[in-house]
């Protein structure tokens, strides 16, 4: 490689730093600009070095120390290549760190080889999103999407319902039975019977229990309560 890869170390295990130092010293590819123990002292190191490749530890000092020091390092420099280093797999830490633009993660036991190969790899921006990367990302954009989209499908639904069959669906999930809406609403037990029909029908289910249990868990009826005009 004509040019070495400038690369930064940012760990706050010390024997761990000092193993990263000593294999990535050998390696004739790469020149190591620093070696820093927290995610303040990567920002500083890194705002006047300007390496092409950090290892960042998501904790240091702090939990997310990691990751708010990358997210200030790209805002200054956006194409230094940030490869996340952690223990274990924490899908929301490491969601959020590609969120922010870092290019790689790697489990802090993976082999001197992978984390040599992985520092060229983003170097060369070709970090390649392995199968666990990319099902981490895929289930979480999945469970986001699918959330936004049963919240959307089941706000349409209720803002379908008229105000009567709104009030009796609110009465029914408090607890109260037919009988107790026909004497809370005098009307006839037909009436009950022929909104819960409409309700059910625009639902497309088969109790009112199933409806009742879906916007309870997305807290969806109380707000629609709460928020319709009087």
């Amino acid at each position: 490689m004509e040019n070495k890869i400038r690369v930064l170390i940012a760990e706050d295990l010390e024997p761990i730093r000092k193993k990263y130092v000593y294999y990535l010293s050998q390696c004739a590819d790469i020149e190591l600009v620093g070696s820093v123990e927290s995610g303040k002292e990567a920002v500083e190191t890194a705002l006047s070095a300007v390496p092409d490749v950090i290892l960042m530890d998501i904790e240091m000092e702090t939990k997310d120390a990691g990751i708010r020091a990358s997210r200030e390092i790209l805002a200054h420099y956006p194409d230094i290549k940030i490869i996340i280093l952690t223990v274990y797999e924490d899908d929301e830490l490491i969601f959020s760190a590609f969120q922010l633009g870092v290019c790689d993660y790697m489990l802090k036991n993976s082999t001197n080889e992978e984390i040599i190969s992985g520092i060229k790899a983003a170097y060369e921006g070709r970090s390649p999103i392995r199968p666990e990367i990319a099902g981490k990302i895929r289930s979480e954009f999945k469970r986001v999407k699918t959330y936004e989209t049963s919240f959307l499908y089941m706000l349409n639904l209720l803002s379908s319902l008229t105000v009567t069959e709104l009030d009796t669906l609110y009465l029914l999930s408090s607890g109260h039975t037919r009988a107790d809406i026909c004497a809370i609403r005098h009307v006839e037990m037909s009436t009950v019977k022929s909104q819960i029909h409409s309700i059910l029908h625009k639902f497309k289910k088969k109790s009112i229990a199933e409806i009742i249990t879906s916007t309870e868990d997305l807290h969806l009826l109380e707000l629609v309560i709460k928020n319709r005009p009087d």
